[in-house]
């Protein structure tokens, strides 16, 4: 079993409660928007193991290390990390073939702002948009998620709010 903390769209804003909130996760993903690599770092200060995917506004540092889209396996469930994919129903041209062709079990994905956990039972997956976890932004209330999977499923999702968007 294993605990994954997962947010999006920090735009270089730190906020000391991603470690309250993640500590005991065993990974810690962001889906895209990183703004400044010391997110990152000290994302890497709170879990052993972070994965991340670069968005449309990094650049420099971030675009080096981190690639666009991330697909992986943990505790038997097929993950889609990106930051720009769409939701179901609303794909991003050819992203819904690639769910498909992947056998894409759990898509993450950030960019638009708007907290999402949904199924699309069309492609047998569920989708989360973990919302934004910074400041910048046009979202009324700072979010993020907490996941657990187990033996090829996702056994629980958490919403966390953080509170009203303010400015960094």
């Amino acid at each position: 079993m294993k605990t994954i903390g997962i947010l999006s769209d920090t735009h270089s804003c730190w906020d000391d409660r991603y470690s309250e909130h993640f500590k005991e996760c065993d990974e810690i993903w962001h889906a895209g928007d990183i703004g400044d690599i010391t997110v990152l770092e000290r994302l890497r200060a709170i879990s052993p193991k972070v994965r991340a995917v670069c968005g449309n506004v990094d650049h420099g540092e971030v675009r080096r290390v981190c690639r666009e889209v991330e697909i992986f396996d943990i505790e038997g469930v097929r993950v889609w990390l990106s930051h720009i994919a769409g939701y179901p129903g609303r794909y991003s041209p050819g992203v819904a073939r690639l769910l498909q062709e992947n056998r894409v079990a759990l898509m993450v994905c950030g960019h638009s702002h708007i907290l999402k956990v949904m199924p699309d039972p069309h492609l047998g997956l569920l989708h989360i948009n973990p919302g934004a976890a910074g400041w910048h932004g046009w979202q009324k209330v700072r979010t993020l998620v907490r996941a657990t999977i187990a033996d090829g499923c996702i056994k629980g999702v958490d919403v966390i709010e953080l509170g009203t968007r303010a400015l960094c």
